[in-house]
């Protein structure tokens, strides 16, 4: 494959490649101007996407946190309960106590009950009061979440029809794009894309206007412009690093240029 590459970029002048670049230029520049029309569309589908995703997933967590505090309640229930039996024991044993010593331990096993009975029922209230939150803050993110879904089932709407509009056209682009690197050779054609990449408004390939750069409209030397239109050699911006083309090469006229 290698070699086959080789012989293509042997075979293809300086002139046929460049021709081939502007050509691949003005299909890409087809294509981003589609993308344009599309807009935020699709980046904005994401985030809601995204966000949504994130909403549900804190519903889960307050769910899972909610059901956790109903656990520790209901350990709590449970510790009353216990100390509320333990109380009527030691109640009970009251009526047999032998000397006042066996009452003041049991005077005190009582009030120890007690106070953990009101710890219970206070960390009962606690956790009662962060379930209330937690399903009130359940409750905003429903309705956030319901917002969200009805303002996401537009936007896919709206990208679904221009998708549906541009989509035979970028495809079509697309192929003809491809069909036309394998006349590019390899160096260039990567040197083409970093330099698309990187350049704002996507023009890795431009062609002179008015003695200078199309693409960053600085001067270009009357010596520079002649050696550009011999299509010798591929020449670019020293200020900008695009590929630059004489006007004839793009199919542009002087006065037009």
């Amino acid at each position: 494959m290698a070699i086959e590459q080789n012989k293509n970029d042997q075979t293809l002048s300086v002139e046929q490649r460049l021709r081939a670049l502007y050509e691949l230029q003005t299909i890409l520049s087809e294509i981003d101007r589609i993308k344009t029309i599309r807009g935020e569309l699709p980046e904005e589908v994401r985030d809601l996407e995204d966000n949504i995703e994130g909403l549900h997933t804190r519903v889960d967590k307050f769910k899972a946190e909610i059901e956790d505090l109903r656990l520790k309640s209901a350990k709590e229930k449970n510790n009353i309960e216990q100390a509320q039996a333990q109380i009527a024991t030691y109640k009970q044993q009251l009526d047999n106590v032998r000397n006042n010593r066996e009452f003041d331990l049991l005077s005190k096993e009582i009030e120890y009950q007690t106070l953990e009975i009101q710890l219970s029922e206070k960390r009962i209230n606690q956790y009662a009061r962060e379930i209330d939150n937690k399903n009130a803050d359940i409750a905003a993110a429903e309705e956030t979440l319901t917002d969200r879904n009805h303002i996401l089932a537009d936007k896919r709407r709206q990208l679904e029809e221009i998708v549906s509009e541009t989509k035979k056209d970028e495809e079509r682009l697309r192929l003809q794009a491809k069909e036309l690197e394998p006349q590019i050779d390899a160096r260039t054609l990567t040197a083409f894309k970093r330099i698309r990449k990187n350049a704002r408004n996507g023009l890795g390939v431009v062609y002179i206007q008015r003695n200078a750069c199309g693409g960053c409209f600085n001067r270009i030397p009357p010596q520079k412009q002649m050696e550009i239109k011999m299509h010798k050699k591929i020449i670019v911006c020293e200020y900008c690093g695009r590929i630059m083309i004489d006007p004839d090469l793009a199919g542009v006229t002087e006065g037009e240029a």
